[in-house]
């Protein structure tokens, strides 16, 4: 392994999931999006990217930051897998796992008025999109190229 890929590899393992959750939590508070459960599942692989990307930067020895960047490169890699099967979802190319309800929390009289003003928000319908690929395929692409990006540097051999 060179000794600049580790490095390298542990900044792209934290700033790229950053990077995502940041325009996914944009996109969700700035922009009005509301996401779907799916949605929320592909989030859940970049946080523990984050933070054993974190973790990378304070482990004591270089195989533990190699392993810790490998294991945040692999959560990333799960979130765009995820998002593959989320913009199959939504393109149609097969059936969802969940029926992607709102939870309410309200009883009596407040039921129905919380029934009206809750968001519909379905996992097979993209709620933005450009040049036909959908937040979930970018993520899909982006996490995807990104982890193979951070597994090759993580694992390549000395030169």
């Amino acid at each position: 392994m060179r000794a600049n890929d580790l490095p390298l590899a542990r900044w792209i393992a934290l700033l790229l999931p950053l990077t995502l959750i940041a325009g996914a939590l944009a996109s969700q508070y700035l922009g009005g999006l509301t996401p779907c459960e799916m949605c929320h599942w592909q989030r859940w692989p970049h946080y523990a990217a984050i933070g054993l990307a974190i973790l990378s930067f304070v482990a004591p020895r270089t195989s533990g930051k190699r392993g810790l960047v490998i294991l945040a490169g692999i959560a990333v890699l799960a979130s765009g897998l995820i998002g593959v099967f989320h913009a199959g979802v939504e393109y149609h190319w097969w059936q969802g796992v969940t029926a992607c309800a709102n939870t309410l929390h309200a009883t009596g009289d407040d039921l129905l008025a919380a029934i009206v003003r809750a968001p519909i928000v379905r996992c097979d319908v993209p709620q933005w999109s450009i040049f036909g690929i959908s937040l979930a395929g970018f993520n899909a692409i982006l996490s995807i190229g990104g982890a193979f990006i951070i597994l090759m540097l993580a694992t390549r051999r000395r030169t």
